[in-house]
């Protein structure tokens, strides 16, 4: 999971995604998904900011693979907060995020009639 700095620019933010799947890839790890969950308020203020872009990123690799991810996380500009998480085998997908914030048109409802005493 990654949150990114909503003010940072978004070639910067392009750039860190571009740099992550790129250091999974050089230490022999396999993406199996990136999920873009976009802008949302965090739990708590983090730095002074109430919000941050969401990301996930889920792979398979070895052990060295989250060393070398955290460490160029750690120190990038740009970057709120992450987290590697290791999941059990078997864990279902993430949910799509993105179409579950998206209003959903609904039928208007039909008016009971009113019983007048």
């Amino acid at each position: 999971m990654l949150l990114l700095d909503t003010a940072a620019p978004d070639d910067q933010k392009s750039k860190v995604l571009a740099e992550a799947e790129r250091i999974l890839q050089t230490n022999g790890a396999t993406v199996v998904g990136t999920h873009d969950w976009g802008v949302r308020r965090t739990a708590f203020e983090i730095r002074h900011k109430n919000d941050a872009e969401y990301h996930l990123l889920q792979f398979q690799g070895g052990p060295e693979v989250p060393a070398a991810l955290s460490r160029y996380l750690r120190i990038t500009d740009g970057v709120v907060r992450f987290r590697v998480i290791k999941l059990r085998a078997g864990t279902p997908p993430p949910p799509d995020l993105r179409a579950a914030a998206e209003p959903v048109a609904e039928a208007p409802a039909e008016s009971a009639p009113v019983e007048r005493l």
